[in-house]
């Protein structure tokens, strides 16, 4: 069976787990100089603050490049892409490791920001192509999963690598993962031309549809108020009687397996409802960040909170996909392309704020400012007229100079 609009061939299941397993690729080598700074500033000669640029810089050039990327590339055959952008990886990884100064590894660094963006806002809307009507859901559940999977074992293990071998070999060790990511890749995905070119006005345009504007602004607001109040979750759990210095590890890692969890209970429920899924994990992450205020010096109320703030925010990123798949389903690559740049600036933000507000306020306002920004994405779903994916798409094509009478067909 052919694509109505490519020609491309339309169901390739096997491809899906190669995709999570680039978005996982991707994420673990963005946030691996996390568990690495201290040996890497001593390696490369440089303050520990200084070193936080490898993994500053990259989110940065990701918010930059996912919009563009896609208008760049035009009619370039997606598979293509795709596993160039992970040899890429592969080659800036291999960098990174072999750097004999600092600002070599910053070039590499930025090379990986460019891949995360350019892997995201192509991968995060092909589950669609990939798949039958009923699997969409599951698939794209899978692909986001990579985001939580790379938190739980691919950093972690990053870590655990650098104190055996030197921080060196965990970049190495990331370089080889994308070079068998994009091979998969290569393999197991079939041609997948551009359904049609996305063009930079085209980007401008989504932003004047209501439906996908309002997903954009939740999402925004929750990643934001999420790495706010999540980079200064540890001091808030060691406060007064809370949990021992060793245990945080073990209670961030039932975060991220909560996470995993969250991202298949979210997908399938937006799969039907992403407005009131995302209603509901706004809410969920708000109470759970103003609650840590009070519990934070219960150990027991400290675990079981953190582990609900993981299984919500384990959904946002695949509701919001599925928000905006809805909202424009004729303009999928480009909604996602604006959704890439927009999660990765939203990170950077969220860094920026939590520590400006962490250093006046201490642990208890990063929180506070979390929890604030949480109730404010719920203040917006509660806002929004819900609106068929029908009505969305004839005003994204029509905001965006396209001729769009009904939804994209399916495979």
């Amino acid at each position: 069976m052919s694509h109505p609009a490519t020609g491309t061939p339309a169901r390739r299941p096997a491809a899906v787990p190669a995709l999570a397993a680039a978005t996982f690729c991707v994420v673990t080598s963005e946030m691996l100089p996390v568990g690495l700074l201290t040996p890497l500033a001593a390696g490369l000669g440089v303050a520990e603050g200084t070193a936080g640029l490898a993994v500053t810089l990259p989110g940065l050039a990701a918010a930059l490049t996912a919009p563009l990327l896609p208008a760049a590339l035009r009619r370039a055959d997606r598979r293509t892409v795709l596993a160039g952008l992970m040899t890429l990886l592969a080659a800036a990884n291999a960098t990174a490791a072999l750097a004999p100064a600092f600002p070599v590894l910053l070039a590499a660094r930025l090379l990986v920001g460019v891949c995360i963006g350019g892997v995201w806002a192509v991968a995060a809307g092909l589950a669609v192509r990939l798949v039958p009507g009923p699997a969409v859901a599951r698939a794209t559940a899978l692909v986001f999963s990579g985001i939580a999977v790379a938190s739980v074992v691919g950093v972690p293990a990053g870590t655990f690598l650098g104190e055996l071998a030197g921080w060196r070999a965990s970049f190495g060790a990331a370089s080889v993962l994308a070079l068998l990511s994009a091979a998969a890749l290569a393999l197991l995905l079939p041609r997948l031309p551009a359904e049609r070119p996305v063009r930079l006005r085209e980007l401008g345009g989504l932003l004047r549809v209501p439906a996908a504007r309002a997903g954009l602004a939740v999402a925004a607001l929750l990643v934001t108020g999420h790495f706010a109040a999540y980079t200064y979750v540890r001091p808030a759990l060691e406060r007064g009687d809370g949990l021992a210095a060793e245990a945080i590890g073990g209670v961030l890692l039932g975060y991220g397996a909560a996470g995993v969890a969250g991202t298949f209970l979210g997908g399938m429920a937006a799969a039907s409802d992403p407005r009131r899924t995302m209603g509901v994990l706004s809410a969920a992450l708000g109470a759970t960040m103003l609650l840590l205020i009070p519990a934070g010096a219960s150990a027991a109320a400290a675990v079981a909170l953190v582990v609900v703030w993981g299984l919500a925010y384990g959904g946002v990123s695949v509701t919001t996909q599925n928000w905006l798949m809805a909202a424009a389903p004729s303009a999928r690559e480009a909604v996602s392309a604006l959704f890439a740049g927009m999660f990765n600036a939203a990170i950077a933000l969220g860094a920026l704020a939590g520590g400006q507000t962490a250093a006046r306020l201490g642990p208890d306002g990063a929180l506070l400012l979390g929890g604030a920004l949480a109730a404010a994405a719920f203040a917006v779903t509660l806002a929004v007229r819900p609106a068929t994916a029908t009505e969305a798409g004839r005003a994204a094509g029509r905001q965006a100079g396209e001729a769009v009478t009904a939804p994209a067909p399916r495979p």
